[in-house]
């Protein structure tokens, strides 16, 4: 039975693997969501989206570059922890809106990389599902702060995550943006066509190589404050996921924390449609690699909406798809 509960509230802790994330039964936070993009009897991984409330979730906008924005292509699945497990505790639910900020990528290449995703149904809230907190308009972050990165994405550059799909999780630290954009112009030759921005936030661990990785887009980065796990960035891009691992780069989510606020304001509520429903239709939804062929590299949690993020430039940092 669903109950009222606050957000930013870890669901569970867990074991670590040693790759770029490591698994996870135990830090995995209750807002993270898998994004299916249906086509016949088939389903392709579009991503990682962020429970904010249980009628919206965040996620970045690379996602649906050159894709679809028809709501209806899209399901996501809630509640359950490992992809392609589906329990009594999952809730499967269709979108009413994708919205996608109006400046991304018009200033500078991942600009803006936020798209907010409105449900026809609000989410059931329980022990297993919870959304996450929004962090306050121009938040001051310390670098000091306990964050984590999860997602479902690749160990490595060449490592796919197989069965049984656990969701992947890192310890990784804030780091400053002068500082990453040095390393960053270092291994670009000095290019300026790619930087960290106002509006991005950076984030790793140089000890361990901790990093998102391809699979990993619009997945959450979550800083324990004194008040609660809240959400300050989602997964954007970054350079190879190979050794030496670079920090990753986030959209910062306080920088946006006004749009997001006034897009659930001003947004009229989702038309009237059917019950959620709690598994997958009666045909099997098969989910696919961004290739279109073997299975999805990414593993659902308590969610799925998944998406085929958009291929990052030959010569410039890899998107986390």
């Amino acid at each position: 039975m669903a109950g009222v509960f606050e957000c930013g509230l870890a669901l569970s802790l867990g074991r670590d693997w040693s790759f770029t994330l490591k698994a996870s039964d135990t830090q995995i936070q209750g807002e993270q969501v898998s994004l299916l993009r249906t086509t016949g009897h088939r389903a392709a991984r579009k991503g990682v989206p962020v429970l904010i409330d249980p009628l919206w979730l965040v996620s970045t906008a690379h996602c649906f570059l050159n894709k679809s924005h028809a709501p209806a292509d899209y399901r996501v699945l809630l509640g359950s922890t490992r992809l392609y497990q589906h329990t009594q505790h999952a809730q499967e639910m269709s979108l009413s809106r994708i919205i996608v900020h109006p400046d991304f990528e018009k200033r500078h290449p991942f600009g803006s990389d936020i798209v907010m995703l409105q449900l026809h149904l609000p989410v059931n809230l329980t022990s297993y599902i919870a959304p996450a907190c929004l962090p306050s308009p121009g938040m001051q972050l310390s670098p000091s702060l306990s964050c984590w990165i999860t997602g479902w994405g690749m160990l490595s550059e060449d490592k796919h995550l197989h069965s049984p799909f656990h969701l992947q999780e890192g310890k990784v630290s804030l780091i400053e943006n002068e500082f990453c954009n040095v390393l960053y112009r270092q291994r670009l030759s000095n290019s300026k066509t790619y930087s960290v921005q106002e509006e991005m936030l950076c984030a790793g661990d140089f000890s361990t190589g901790k990093a998102i990785c391809q699979g990993d887009s619009g997945g959450p980065l979550i800083c324990d404050l004194p008040t609660a796990w809240v959400l300050v960035g989602l997964a954007s891009w970054g350079l190879d996921c190979r050794h030496p691992i670079y920090p990753s780069v986030f959209t910062r989510v306080d920088y946006f924390t006004d749009w997001i606020n006034k897009i659930q304001r001003l947004t009229p509520p989702p038309g009237p449609t059917s019950a959620p429903q709690t598994g997958f239709p009666d045909q099997t939804l098969q989910a696919v690699s961004s290739s279109g062929h073997g299975p999805a590299l990414v593993p659902p949690q308590t969610w799925l909406l998944l998406a085929v993020c958009a291929q990052g430039p030959t010569a410039g940092p890899a998107v986390t798809h």
